[in-house]
């Protein structure tokens, strides 16, 4: 079986659409991807095509919905779940030092001319499928939750790495299955912690402010950037217990959120190459 597994972030469904809709296939370029990445934070060089890392990518882009809009002003026209998600998340840029102030959440253009691509990009992506996900009992969690619990069962990983969303969804989908058993589990710039977008919605519920470790999980990382606008907070560790090591990285000024960045930046290495064969 497969010792590594990983669960893929926002802005995925492309991968489906160039694979004629089709799961598999998009799982299967994304994994890849992951390797390529992998291979240059675990070597130093170049990525090798090639080279097995990742058993498979847990795939559920495609339960979430296509985003089709690249308008500069795509905020303005999300819907009304969508916009709470993003509002909650900038409001806490001023926690970690952007000092960004109320005129931030009250002009969605002014936000967006500020952080020019990455707040487009993260308001196109994002914020959507968040506001998709984390819906109280709506059907798209359940099923990407299926999705994802479907290929821990069925590859049996001693290691699972979510990124950005997939953090959600593997958390959500370990607590829900006690069978899925995970010696590691990595989480990969995680919004775990974002307080009213994610935080408060997870189930199960935090109790008295702390989510907790899944009991099946062995041992939980937490990698982030120190300037991941999708990782606030960075350190899970506030707010979770059963979290046993974190490492603050420092990506890219611009690039600071994408899995390639992760994979390639070595914070990875130590704890994986146990279980590299």
């Amino acid at each position: 079986m497969g010792d590594i597994v990983g669960v893929h972030g926002i802005g995925k469904y492309n991968y489906y659409r160039d694979a004629g809709n089709s799961v598999s296939g998009a799982a299967a370029a994304m994994r890849d991807k992951w390797d390529r990445y992998l291979h240059k934070g675990l070597t130093g060089g170049s990525p090798h095509a090639g080279e097995r890392y990742i058993a498979e990518v847990a795939y559920y882009a495609h339960l979430l919905g296509e985003r089709k809009d690249d308008s500069p002003r795509a905020v303005q026209r999300m819907d009304v779940g969508a916009q709470t998600v993003f509002v909650a998340w900038a409001k806490q840029l001023d926690a970690v030092g952007e000092g960004l102030t109320g005129a931030l959440y009250r002009m969605t253009s002014w936000l967006l001319d500020r952080l020019q691509g990455n707040a487009i990009e993260f308001a196109r992506f994002f914020c959507p499928e968040v506001a998709t996900y984390m819906t109280a009992g709506g059907a798209a969690r359940a099923e990407a939750r299926a999705a994802v619990a479907e290929v821990i069962r069925r590859n049996r990983p001693k290691v699972v790495i979510a990124h950005s969303l997939g953090s959600v969804v593997a958390y959500e989908t370990l607590w829900a299955d006690p069978g899925l058993e995970v010696e590691l589990l990595i989480t990969l710039g995680s919004p775990l912690g974002m307080r009213n977008v994610i935080f408060e919605r997870l189930l199960p519920a935090p109790v008295n402010g702390w989510g907790a470790r899944p009991p099946q999980v062995g041992r939980w990382i937490n990698i982030a950037d120190k300037d991941d606008i999708a990782a606030i907070p960075p350190e899970l560790r506030s707010c979770f217990t059963g979290v046993d090591q974190e490492a603050l990285v420092n990506l890219d000024w611009l690039d600071f959120h994408t899995v390639e960045k992760y994979l390639g930046c070595g914070a990875l290495n130590g704890h994986l190459k146990p279980y590299l064969r």
